[in-house]
């Protein structure tokens, strides 16, 4: 189903992050004419396109939903990029104990496997990483913290994250990266973007 959004967007329920990052991946590839921003999300498609004609954009994307549907297999493989971690969070070790494993154990399951880019939101290049073990899947804090730095390697119900900036947040901290993730001097500000896969190692 495709709804209008605001007065220049268009939603495509896709009904599927697989399907979501597809169609991100398409639209960019041969983006409409006056679409000026492509928002995925878990199972949505955000299109804008400020002054073109609605009904013929909603064709168009009727037309890539149906093409996308159509193929056999799963999402196309994006980027991988490798983030060194120093495992010291301050709920490492709660993590441990909610999980009923050892922290090292944390930290052979967290750098285990490759995690993808599900959609970004919250903040600035605060990117949800999906496929998370999950033993590590832990609710958020009760108390969220009021300031986050920047770099904190997080995990929080079936995601995990890298904090961009420092900000509010009640993700458990289990470690620290220096890598920066969203830097607004960069083309494009943001290491990450939906179907990026990461893959983490301690530093």
């Amino acid at each position: 189903m495709i709804r209008a959004a605001g007065e220049h967007g268009l939603l495509v329920e896709t009904g599927s992050l697989e399907l979501s990052h597809r169609l991100d991946a398409a639209l960019r590839a041969k983006r409409p004419e006056g679409v000026v921003e492509i928002v995925p999300g878990p199972d949505t498609v955000l299109v804008v396109a400020p002054g073109v004609d609605r009904a013929r954009l909603r064709a168009r994307l009727e037309a890539f939903v149906a093409e996308e549907r159509g193929k056999s297999g799963g999402a196309a493989e994006g980027p991988v990029v490798t983030i060194p971690v120093v495992y010291d969070g301050a709920d490492l070790d709660s993590v441990a104990e909610l999980a009923g494993i050892p922290a090292g154990e944390v930290v052979a399951r967290h750098t285990g496997r490759e995690l993808v880019v599900g959609w970004l939101g919250f903040a600035p290049g605060f990117a949800y990483l999906t496929g998370l073990d999950p033993l590590l899947e832990t609710p958020r804090l009760d108390r969220p913290r009021t300031s986050v730095p920047a770099g904190s390697v997080a995990v929080a119900g079936p995601y995990s994250a890298v904090y961009p900036a420092a900000s509010p947040g009640g993700w458990r901290l289990i470690g620290r990266t220096s890598v920066r993730v969203w830097d607004v001097a960069a083309d494009p500000p943001s290491l990450f973007r939906p179907g990026t896969r990461v893959r983490f190692e301690p530093a």
